[in-house]
């Protein structure tokens, strides 16, 4: 069971519980989960805020009381319809709030210790960065710890361009480079015993040691649940490996997908499930197919034919693999690398031979005081991992951004991957005639013309001359920009508002936009003055669409839309496509659901 999110924004002095403390240098901030009573209901809530370091005079203890003036508001909803759902997630996540804090805090008693592990994994981020300066020290700790705080927000959107995002979050490449190192320096050790050998099933020991190091690695990097998820499916693989069982098959990738589901079954809706079960899919369906078992059958050859016969399977899967994830990374971020598959073939060795071995390597010479010249060959390392982002994501044409697709384009892809996938006759090509209605679709999907958010403070549009977004607040937040531009699927920023036919005056715009030679007229208010409630009802008569962050009179009736403050907490963001008239709202994903109360007000 979730919890509920409070009820309406609030702003005060606040005491809270300080749970757990997440530091974030790159964006000057900590981010802190608090435990406190809702202040409009008296009930126990759990809370995320963000605390600027420029406002603090020291970081807070984990398990300190503190006292603080701040403001909370209930998760953000979807700002348009197909948006990311934050609300949702932080439902699961038991969250009821968010927020900031506006003022240095006052300890009113102090931790008391707190989490032990969260307490070293803390201890072990600083000891990293303090290493290595920069998104540097960020990748290093997001490899070892899963911080990802000291990663600059430029370098982390080249590496989700450049397709290596998933190499900053630890999951299922990570857990398998721990466990299958140690499993195969251990067999190697062990085997180096003769008596030992022939007494003992060497596998099954590895296979102990190899878990041991998952689970050592699950805990100090937080259990996130795609962390644990990695970790079950890594046990199952060491399970199936010590039985004599084959490793990697559909059985036990089900099985795995099973355990996940009966402890987070909020997880099937998430990119993270989707795109980790679908890479794994891929290999395993891939591994299997007849025509790559011959190209990986020994045979006598060169080390250099055998070498390319290697990398010719790497980048088939690579590219396999980025054709599966395409879809999901657009229907939930609008979004998707195009040379993701070519970018990985040389970032995940690097990372997972080189780098991340190189970051242990350091920890564990800084025990004794000689980590510095390993430290500097780690730096090296992540550089070049940082310009093969920044080139892979500064290449024409390098990511994909489409409008928000619907349900059916999703379910196309998902029906049509599985039976690929599944099939191992000539009939598993039936799978390809959904995957290409999908795509049709894809290319079809309608640009909506209006976004309207749903606090009705951020409206924007597209010019029909250069199917450019418009807006008319000159102040927009960068999530707000973000939002707009995936909505309608573009990478240019919103122009200007000097656009024909727009007249403005201290509170209402009005715009005339053209579509089939017909012109459409929105009103659009900017401020909250009163105004003479006869010349409001003249202008919504001579107007399409009325748009207002304030609720408006009865008598105001434009000829189509009337989308005031009262009309957007029932439907949420709106957005309009005028060939058709038709609209989406946000409240048609929603359901009855406890993190979406605006229906039930």
């Amino acid at each position: 069971m979730g919890q509920s999110p409070i009820a309406h924004p609030v702003s005060g002095i606040l005491t809270a519980r300080v749970l757990a403390l997440d530091e974030q240098p790159a964006l000057q901030r900590d981010r802190l989960t608090l435990a406190l009573r809702d202040p409009q209901s008296g009930r126990a809530i759990k809370a995320r805020v963000n605390l600027p370091v420029g406002l603090r005079s020291h970081a807070p203890e984990v398990g300190a009381v503190i006292r603080f003036r701040g403001r909370l508001v209930p998760p953000a909803s979807p700002m348009f319809p197909g948006g990311y759902d934050f609300a949702r997630t932080a439902w699961f996540a038991g969250l009821s709030a968010t927020g900031s804090v506006t003022s240095d805090f006052e300890v009113l008693s102090a931790g008391a210790g707190g989490d032990w592990l969260a307490q070293q994994r803390l201890a072990l981020s600083r000891h990293i960065t303090s290493r290595l300066a920069g998104s540097a020290g960020g990748i290093a700790a997001a490899l070892i710890t899963g911080d990802m705080g000291a990663i600059s927000q430029d370098d982390a959107q080249d590496m989700r361009d450049a397709g290596l995002a998933h190499l900053l979050s630890i999951s299922g490449l990570h857990v398998s480079a721990v466990i299958g190192c140690v499993y195969f320096v251990v067999l190697r050790l062990l085997a180096l015993s003769p008596a030992l050998a022939l007494r003992v099933r060497l596998p099954v020991l590895a296979a102990a040691a190899g878990a041991a190091a998952g689970l050592a690695y699950t805990l100090l990097s937080g259990s996130q649940v795609p962390t644990v998820r990695s970790c079950l499916a890594g046990l199952l693989v060491l399970a199936a490996v010590a039985l004599g069982r084959e490793a990697l098959s559909m059985r036990l990738l089900a099985v795995a997908a099973i355990l996940v589901l009966l402890m987070w079954p909020e997880a099937v809706v998430g990119p993270s499930f989707q795109m980790s079960f679908a890479a794994v899919i891929v290999l395993i369906a891939l591994g299997n197919a007849a025509w790559a078992k011959r190209l990986l059958a020994p045979r006598e050859e060169a080390p250099p034919l055998k070498a390319l016969r290697y990398l010719a399977m790497m980048l088939v899967t690579g590219v396999v693999i980025e054709l599966a994830l395409m879809p999901i990374g657009l229907f939930h971020f609008h979004r998707a690398g195009v040379y993701g598959s070519l970018a990985n073939v040389a970032a995940i060795p690097l990372t997972t031979v080189i780098i991340m071995p190189l970051v242990a390597t350091a920890l564990l010479l800084d025990l004794v005081g000689l980590g510095i010249p390993v430290w500097w060959a780690a730096d090296r390392g992540i550089d070049v991992l940082l310009s093969i982002a920044h080139f892979t994501a500064t290449r024409p044409a390098a990511v994909s951004a489409l409008p928000a697709m619907g349900a059916w384009h999703f379910a196309s892809f998902v029906a049509g991957g599985l039976w690929l996938a599944l099939w191992t006759s000539r009939i598993r090509l039936l799978g390809l005639l959904p995957i290409s209605a999908g795509f049709i679709g894809l290319l079809m999907i309608p640009t909506p013309d209006v976004l309207i958010s749903g606090d009705g403070r951020h409206v924007a549009w597209l010019d029909p001359m250069t199917q450019r977004l418009v807006t008319l607040r000159k102040n927009t937040s960068d999530y707000a920009l973000d939002n707009m531009m995936e909505a309608v699927g573009t990478h240019e920023l919103p122009g200007g508002t000097a656009l024909p036919g727009t007249r403005c005056n201290r509170d209402f715009c009005h715009v005339a936009l053209r579509e089939r030679g017909e012109k459409l007229h929105l009103l659009i208010a900017r401020s909250r003055a009163l105004v003479p409630e006869m010349q409001l009802e003249r202008a919504c008569r001579h107007t399409d669409i009325v748009i207002a962050d304030r609720w408006l009179p009865g008598n105001c009736r434009p000829k189509w839309l009337k989308l005031d403050r009262q009309m957007l907490d029932r439907t949420g963001g709106v957005t309009i496509h005028l060939a058709s008239r038709s609209l989406r709202t946000v409240s048609e994903t929603q359901g009855d659901h406890g993190w979406w109360p605006h229906g039930k007000r």
